[in-house]
Order: C-alpha cells, then structure tokens, then sequence
C-alpha cells in the first residue's frame, strides 16, 4: 500500500510542475477550471502546445457542463509558451501518462491478491465513510480478517495507535494523548472518520461527532469517531455481520475479577458526574465487605 500512496505523491508533484509551466508563460486555466487536469482544460492544453502563441478559438474543446464563460476562457489563454516550457510540460505530461498507467497496473494486481477476501472487502464497504474499494482492501492489509488475534475490541484500538494513553500515578492522569502506533492504518481511519462525521445518513455518527465537536475540538473528535469505527469492523469481522448502528456500542466481555480502592471507586464516580457527599469511610468499607 505504500507503494501505492507514493504513486499519489509523485503524480501530485508533476502535476504541481506543469502548473507552474502554465503559470510562468502567462496562461491562467486554474482561474476558469477548477480542475486544470479536467477533460477541458487539457484539451486546451493540447492545443496550446500545437498552436504555439498562435491565437485559436477555445470553444469546441470546453465541455457543455462548464460553468465559466467563453470569453473569460479564451481571455485566460492569452500566453505564450517559450521553446523550453513547451518540452518541459511535454516531458512532464508523458511522465504523468506513464505513473497513472502504472498505477492501473498496480491496482490490479492488489485487487487480485485482495480476491480471496472478497466477502470481507464487501462487510467493511458498509462501514460509513469508506467510499472505495482499495480503501477496504488497505484496511484488511493492516489489521487481517481474524480478529480473535486481538483480545477484544479496546485491544485492537491501542493496537491501531486510537486509544488513550495509560500514564497515571497516585490518581491523577498526565495525559491522554494517543500512542504513536498504526501509523497506516491510523491516518486512514481518521480521514473516513472526518467523511463519516458529516453524513446525515447515519445519525448514531453524525450526531456524535457533532456533539464531540463542541466539546473537545475537531482532532479530538476525529479521533474518537474513528475509534468508533475501527471497533465496529472488529465486531463485523469477528461475525461476519456488517455495519449497523449498535456495532461499535457492544460491550465488551468484563473481566472476572475486578478490584478498586475505596478512593480510586470514588474518583470513578467523580469522573461520570456524581457529587460524592461526606461519609464515615471505615463505615462505607464494612459496608462494601458485607
């Protein structure tokens, strides 16, 4: 999958060169497209490299659906390419054809060796936000399709860098940041979290993240929301069950021995909103014996 992103990188860096080939001999696309690569503008593009500073109509190359008017497109397109730009940006644009050939290439040899998992692939594609194929099979790449690898759910999170550190000492928290840990498989989640985060169509996402949001800021929140998720593809895998608002609400299997002191009991109860009123403790602890 690396390999994969670092194809997204190398064809983002020549498109930005071919921008700045455009720029420098005064044609401005990137003011009347929004997209200068789009299907119009490298039309247009096309016929600068022939024409050569020689002024030709725009119209039969900008698409129908095109919002920007003519004049303003053929006003843009007042430039001149110099001998040197002109095989620059030919240079360049062979070079953007071959990434993205190869990158088809790629892909189908991960969607290939990703075949096998195909009813895992299509569990996960019900998880909101996950748009794609490829961003299932980089999921499934990172964490497996067997969950009984992991303890249970919380596991999984601190396994992925999503879960809160452990770093307390005589009752009080030094901090809460996350773990350096799942540095893949965690920046992914937090950009599915960000897109999960503003559909309406799951509202037990949407308003959580909502009210997050207020609360503890946007980085915060996203981080949440996407340990949310991550903990609902647990259980989706472990069931082969997918997506549903209540996956990521199931509670996990308690402990059979669990003990707290007396304060640290107290400090929990703090902690959910409870106002403590005072009591006679050697009582309340012959009390909790009994």
């Amino acid at each position: 999958m690396p390999l994969l992103v670092q194809t997204y990188y190398c064809t983002t860096g020549e498109k930005n060169r071919a921008q700045n080939c455009l720029t420098v001999s005064n044609f401005k696309l990137d003011d009347v497209f929004s997209n200068v690569f789009g299907k119009s503008a490298i039309a247009i593009t096309d016929q600068l490299l022939i024409h050569m500073g020689e002024p030709f109509d725009v119209t039969p190359y900008v698409s129908k659906r095109c919002k920007t008017p003519i004049d303003v497109i053929q006003t843009a397109v007042d430039g001149v390419f110099s001998p040197e730009q002109a095989a620059k940006l030919k240079i360049i644009r062979r070079h953007i054809d071959s990434i993205i050939e190869l990158k088809t290439a790629l892909e189908e040899m991960i969607f290939k060796l990703a075949a096998p998992y195909q009813s895992q692939i299509d569990l996960i594609l019900t998880v909101p936000g996950i748009q794609d194929k490829m961003t299932a099979i980089r999921i499934i790449a990172e964490i497996g399709t067997d969950m009984t690898v992991f303890e249970n759910a919380k596991h999984l999170a601190s396994w992925a860098g999503l879960a809160p550190q452990n770093n307390e000492s005589a009752g009080k928290k030094k901090t809460t940041r996350i773990g350096k840990a799942g540095a893949y498989i965690k920046p992914l989640l937090v950009q599915i979290a960000l897109v999960a985060g503003r559909m309406k169509a799951h509202p037990e996402i949407f308003g959580k993240y909502q009210a997050l949001k207020k609360r503890r800021g946007g980085k915060k929140t996203r981080i949440a929301i996407a340990r949310r998720l991550l903990v609902a593809i647990y259980h989706m895998l472990l069931k082969n069950e997918a997506y549903n608002g209540s996956l990521y609400q199931k509670a996990e299997k308690i402990p059979e021995q669990r003990e707290v002191t007396t304060e640290q009991a107290f400090a929990i109860l703090r902690k959910q909103g409870f106002l403590i009123k005072e009591v006679d403790i050697p009582a309340f602890k012959t009390i909790v014996q009994a």
